[in-house]
Parts: structure tokens; sequence; C-alpha cells
């Protein structure tokens, strides 16, 4: 997954190499969004994962992401680059839904741990980009070759090293008309807005969360880098691999969707608050983007698994296919907001317009427990 913000943790360096602006330099994001939704639906489409094998998917695409990724290297416009980003993304989706299949494969029990522990390892990947532009000085093509490496030994890693689990998922296809039918259920349909509040906030803060400590750290110029920088926004995000094994725990102790919630209640107080110390003190952004990282992404599993156990039992591969589709779909405009807002009115308000996606998901999960409809 290190090629997923490739392009994100060197934005102001792509942003001045391709004259782009605030908005334009959102989509190298947004590309890897976008490409992500329309490759997860031809895999689902064309039962790739069922005809290959996760592993074998998982390896094709982390080895065509990294390809991909380098086209950067070769790009001179804006438009290229994005682009490049749009193929990444289609490329990844062979990594990350594979990659929930493969871990359940081992785990008949205390499934929701194990998906926890590797959306954990899948967080900690996405957050390896800044850890090599803190490593590299900074240079952008030292971050996109980095990357690039990393993605390609993690797809041999699961294709050589390791094997198929003993317990393996009966075949399925995915059919269009089944699937939305069976999401209009209430309990699949809360489950979905909870988990479209969540990635709301999530990919926004992970795209955006090194231009914002740029500025405090630079004094309100966004622009200039360090590997301060860099350093910090890999703990941030790199610290909820972590939240994700302790959210697993606690799912196995009060369920998956009490353990969303208090994700999503910490997660958006963080955003209420911390883009209003865009001044410093430094220590306490630290502090609270740290808290911020830990929580924002444990509830993610646990929207998973409380699909697999409220959807109809038939359907339960495309409801997870559809609500992946339309969840990074929602990241798009709150990614592409992000800078708009940060120029017009500052980052307390860019991040209190974060915050409004777990205040939406609390909403619906709470529904969901109060009905029972969890049980």
């Amino acid at each position: 997954m290190a090629t997923w913000f490739s392009a994100s943790a060197v934005v102001p360096q792509l942003t001045a190499r391709f004259e782009l602006s605030a908005s334009s330099s959102a989509w190298l994001t947004i590309g890897v969004q976008l490409g992500f939704v329309f490759g997860a639906i031809a895999t689902a489409f064309t039962s790739a994962a069922d005809r290959f094998g996760p592993r074998h998917l998982m390896c094709a695409g982390a080895v065509l992401a990294a390809v991909a990724n380098l086209g950067l290297l070769a790009v001179d416009s804006g438009g290229q680059a994005i682009a490049v980003r749009l193929l990444t993304g289609a490329c990844l989706a062979g990594v990350y839904p594979p990659a929930m299949k493969a871990i359940s494969t081992w785990f008949p029990v205390s499934r929701a741990t194990a998906i926890a522990v590797m959306i954990g390892a899948l967080t900690l990947g996405s957050a390896s980009p800044h850890l090599v532009a803190t490593v590299g000085g900074l240079d952008w093509r030292l971050v996109v070759i980095g990357t690039s490496v990393l993605s390609a030994l993690g797809g041999l890693t699961a294709l050589l090293l390791a094997t198929d689990g003993p317990y393996p998922f009966p075949g399925s296809r995915f059919r269009v008309g089944e699937a939305l039918r069976a999401f209009s259920a209430r309990p699949v349909l809360l489950t979905s807005l909870g988990y479209f509040g969540h990635m709301w906030e999530l990919y926004a803060m992970w795209s955006w969360f090194a231009v914002f400590f740029g500025s405090v750290l630079f004094h309100g110029d966004d622009t200039q880098t360090g590997s301060w920088v860099s350093l910090v926004t890999f703990l941030v995000i790199g610290v909820g691999a972590v939240g994700c094994w302790v959210g697993g725990r606690m799912a196995e102790r009060i369920g998956s969707a009490r353990t969303a919630i208090i994700s999503m209640l910490i997660s958006g107080s963080c955003a209420l608050v911390i883009g209003w110390f865009s001044a410093g003190p430094v220590w306490l952004v630290v502090i609270l983007g740290l808290i911020w990282g830990f929580w924002v992404i444990p509830d993610s599993a646990q929207f998973s698994a409380l699909v697999t156990k409220v959807a109809d039992q038939r359907y339960v591969g495309s409801m997870l296919t559809l609500q992946m589709a339309l969840g990074y779909t929602v990241t798009v405009p709150a990614v592409w907001l992000t800078p708009i807002i940060r120029e017009s009115d500052g980052w307390g308000w860019t991040f209190v317009l974060l915050a409004l996606g777990p205040a939406a998901g609390v909403l619906a999960i709470r529904s969901l427990v109060r009905r029972n409809l969890d049980a």
C-alpha cells in the first residue's frame, strides 16, 4: 500500500513541478481514490479474486501499482500525473479487498481482531511514504522510487512467502440487482452510513495532515517541508496500526458497533479541536495528531465485520464490495474540499468539516445499536 500516498507525501514539490492549484493538487490523491473504486468494481464484475486467488491478485496488484507509480518520474504535466495516480489506484484495488479475504481464511474465530490487524498493516503501509521522505531527504523522486520498491516487495511476499488459509470461502459472483436490494435493508444501510462518515474524515485527514503540520511548523507557510514534517506525519498515520489492534480487541469485548462509536467520537473530537492550533504550540498539535491518528482508523475493520453480521449471508461479498466502492467515492469531495476551505477559512473550519463525517456515523451506528440490529 506504500504507493497510495506516495504523491501526497510530496505534495508541495509536485505542486511546484506541475504548477498545480490547491484544488488541482488534491487530485493527486483523488485520482487514487477514484481509480480504486473503478478497479474494485472491475475486480468484482470479473470475479477476479475467485478466478486467480487472493494472494495472486495481491501480488499482481502491488507490482502493477509499483510500475504505475514510477510513471510519475516520466510525466511532464499535471494531467498526466493525475492519470498515473488513477492507474495506481486501480491497481491497488487488487491488494486491499483480496487481503481482507486472504486473512479471513485463517481465522474462523477472532476474525474481527485479525481483520483489524490486517488493516493496521495497510495503515502502516499507507504511512510509509512519509517515512521514506524522512530518510530520503525529501527528494520527491526518491520517495516515488522507494514506495514503488516497497509495494513490489509486499506483493512478492504475499505470493511467495504466505499460503492460503484452511478455511476458504465459497466462490461467489457480484450481481448488481441483488446487491442493491440487499443494500437497502435497514441494518446494512445504517452500517454503511456509519462507514461513509468514517471515510469522509479518514482519507482527507491522511492526505492533508502533512500540509497542515508543515503550516504549523513553518508558521503558516504550508509550501515548506522538512524531515520533521514527514516524520511526525508518518507517526500520526502509522500509530493507527496500533489503534486497529486495540479496536479489534475492544470489539471482542464490547462488540463492533460500540467500538466504532467510541472510535468516531474520539477522532471527531480531535478534528473539531486540532485545526484551531495551527499557530501552535507544536507539542500540543503533535499530541492531538497522535490521538487523532490512533482513533481515526480502528472503526474501519468493525464496519466490515458488522456487514458480514447483519447482511443477507447469501450476498455478503457483494455487500462488502458495494460498501467499499461507495465509501471511497465519498472520500473524493472531502479530499477536494479540504485545501479549498483551508485557503478561504483556515484549518480550524476545515477540520470542523471533516468532523461532520464521524458525527453522522455515530448517529447511524447508535440507531443500529438501539434497534438491536447488530445482534
